[in-house]
């Protein structure tokens, strides 16, 4: 059974940094792992995804440039390193994968993801 820890959210004001950790126990060789992200009343939405297997990386055009995900695979932990925030950027950000080995992570939506943390909240003030 894999489980999901984030770590990292806080507080930060317009144009600061955050970086978000998640540490996955559990066997994930060869899964997409991905950052998730809801704000109160929207619809969850997928922030970045990795391919584990080979590092490969997907990002949502909002985060693009200001985001990268990242993975240390002998410590099995995720990481989110999120630049240049935004008050549109304020949610509970999740870490997620999935539970099978996949060909490819693109185009993945929040229900191929069987696996995830309980979440981190990060809020952005203006």
């Amino acid at each position: 059974q894999v489980q999901l820890v984030e770590s990292g959210g806080g507080s930060v004001q317009a144009g600061g940094s955050l970086r978000l950790s998640c540490a996955a126990s559990g066997y994930t060789y060869r899964s997409c792992m991905a950052w998730f992200r809801q704000a109160p009343g929207k619809e969850r939405e997928g922030v970045a995804t990795i391919y584990s297997r080979i590092g490969t990386t997907y990002y949502a055009d909002s985060v693009k440039g200001r985001f990268t995900i990242s993975q240390d695979n002998v410590k099995n932990t995720l990481t989110l390193q999120m630049n240049s925030l935004k008050p549109e950027d304020t949610a509970m950000y999740y870490c997620a994968t999935t539970a099978a080995s996949r060909l490819s992570c693109y185009g993945l939506s929040a229900a191929d993801f069987r696996y995830w943390g309980q979440g981190t909240q990060v809020s952005v003030s203006s």
